[in-house]
C-alpha cells in the first residue's frame, strides 16, 4: 500500500511537471509509465486465467516422527504463459508446508510433493491451496483458493516394547463383567432396539421376530488381564518444554503401552485428568485404539485435579483381574495409599514415574544443588512408598531409552 501510494506520487508530480514545462522527455517518460502500469495490470488480470489446480495429503492421521506428503499439482491451460504464481498452503502445523514460486508456458504443468516431518502431537488445519500472482513491480496481486480445508491429527510416538510385560493379575476362572462392549464376545447377555450403525450380524432373529420390531445382541466383556492407563495431567507437577517435556514423555509412555496391549489382544481403558476428567471404557480392537490415540493426542498438562483424586473415583471401577498403570511426573506420596486395596481386590498396579527434575534441566539448564538434592530425596521416598506396597515401579528420566528402561 505504501509503494503504491510512492508511485501514484511520483506520477502525479511528473505529469504536472511534463504538462508545465512541455519538455519531450518527461512526456516520454509518462507514456513509458503508462505502458508499464498498464501492461502490469493486464498480466496480473489474466494471471489466474485458465489455471487448473489441486493438492492432496497422503494421509490425514499419523504419529510423531511420521512423513506427511502433500502433492501438488498446477496446469495452465491456456496459449498465454504464466510468467510468475506462488502456490501454498497456509497452516498451523509447527513445521508448515513449503510453498514454491514457478511459471508456466502455454499449455504446459507442473506437479511436485513436499514431505513435511510429523514433530508435536495434536490436531492441526491446513487451509486450502492459494495460488497468487502479480506483477514485476509489484503494483497490481491475484490470488485464488482452491479446495477445501483438511484436518491432520497426529499421534504421540509409538516406541515398541519387546520386553514390556504387564504384573501378573489375579485372575480366578472366566466370567463375564458387568459392562457394556463393542466388541463381539461369547457372553451374550441381553438384547435391545436396533440403532443406526448396529451391524446386521448382531441382530438376534427370535427377539425380533417375536416383537415385531429388529433387535439386537448385547454382549458383556469377558474377564481376562486387561489394562486400564491412568495419565496425570495436573498441570503443578509437570515441567520441561517441547519435546522434552514431562507431558510428552506421558503421552509416549501411554501411547506405547496401549498400543502393545492391545496387539496382545488385550482390553484397555484410559483415564486423563486434563481440563476436564474423561475416561474411555476399556474394550479391544482397532477402533479402541483409535479412541486412545486420539485422545492422547488433544490433551494437555491443564489439569486441576490432583492423581489422589484421580485414582479414588478411577480404581474401584477396575474389575478383578485388570492392571492399573499410573503415568505420572508427580511426587506426592499421598497417591500411593490409594493403592492399597488393589491387591485385596485381585487387581495389579504399575507406576511409571517421569523424574520431572530431569527434564526441567535438559529445558532450562542447570539447577542449584538444592533443589536437585530435595527433588532426589522425594524420589527416592516415593519409590521406597511404592515398594511398601509391592507396587511395581519404573523411573524414566530425559534422554532414556523407554523400551530399555521399560525392560
Amino acid at each position: 500500500m505504501i509503494r503504491r501510494l510512492q508511485f501514484l506520487t511520483v506520477a502525479i508530480a511528473l505529469l504536472v511537471a511534463a504538462f508545465s514545462t512541455g519538455t519531450p522527455f518527461l512526456f516520454y517518460v509518462v507514456y513509458l509509465g503508462l505502458l508499464a502500469v498498464g501492461g502490469s495490470y493486464v498480466l496480473t488480470r489474466f494471471g489466474l486465467a485458465d489455471l487448473e489446480a489441486g493438492y492432496r495429503v497422503d494421509h490425514r492421521q499419523g504419529h510423531v516422527g511420521d512423513e506427511m506428503r502433500t502433492t501438488y499439482s498446477i496446469s495452465n491451460g491456456s496459449r498465454l504463459p504464466k510468467p510468475w504464481l506462488e502456490v501454498y498452503n497456509p497452516t498451523d502445523m509447527p513445521m508448515p508446508l513449503p510453498g514454491r514460486a514457478l511459471s508456466l508456458g502455454s499449455w504446459s504443468q507442473r506437479s511436485w510433493v513436499a514431505i513435511v516431518p510429523l514433530t508435536r502431537r495434536g490436531t492441526y488445519r491446513i487451509e486450502p491451496m492459494v495460488v497468487r500472482t502479480g506483477d514485476p513491480f509489484g503494483f497490481f496481486e491475484a490470488a485464488a483458493t482452491v479446495g477445501r480445508p483438511t484436518v491432520v491429527t497426529v499421534f504421540p510416538k509409538v516406541v515398541p516394547l519387546p520386553r514390556w510385560r504387564l504384573p501378573n493379575a489375579y485372575l480366578e476362572g472366566t466370567h463375564s463383567a458387568p459392562e457394556r462392549t463393542l466388541q463381539t464376545t461369547p457372553l451374550a447377555t441381553t438384547v435391545r432396539p436396533y440403532a443406526p450403525g448396529d451391524s446386521f450380524n448382531r441382530i438376534h432373529w427370535r427377539s425380533t421376530a417375536r416383537t415385531g420390531e429388529i433387535q439386537v445382541k448385547e454382549f458383556d466383556l469377558e474377564q481376562t488381564a486387561d489394562l486400564w492407563l491412568f495419565v496425570d495431567l495436573e498441570a503443578e507437577v509437570h515441567t520441561g518444554e517441547g519435546d522434552e517435556s514431562t507431558v510428552e514423555e506421558a503421552m509416549r509412555v501411554a501411547a506405547s503401552i496401549a498400543h502393545d496391549a492391545l496387539l496382545e489382544n488385550r482390553a484397555v481403558g484410559l483415564t486423563t485428568s486434563g481440563h476436564r476428567l474423561v475416561s474411555i471404557p476399556a474394550d479391544r480392537g482397532p477402533r479402541q485404539r483409535q479412541k486412545i490415540m486420539q485422545m492422547l493426542a488433544a490433551v494437555e498438562d491443564d489439569g486441576r485435579i490432583p492423581l489422589a483424586e484421580v485414582l479414588l473415583v478411577g480404581l474401584p471401577k477396575l474389575r478383578r483381574g485388570m492392571t492399573a498403570v499410573i503415568v505420572t511426573p508427580s511426587r506426592d506420596r499421598r497417591w500411593v495409599r490409594t493403592l492399597t486395596s488393589l491387591r485385596t481386590r485381585g487387581v495389579a498396579a504399575a507406576v511409571v514415574g517421569l523424574d520431572a527434575e530431569s527434564y526441567k534441566v535438559a529445558a532450562h539448564g542447570r539447577q542449584g544443588n538444592e533443589a536437585n538434592d530435595d527433588a532426589g530425596q522425594e524420589q527416592k521416598a516415593l519409590r521406597f512408598a511404592l515398594a511398601e506396597y509391592d507396587v511395581n515401579s519404573y523411573e524414566v528420566r530425559a534422554g532414556d531409552d523407554l523400551a530399555a528402561v521399560l525392560a
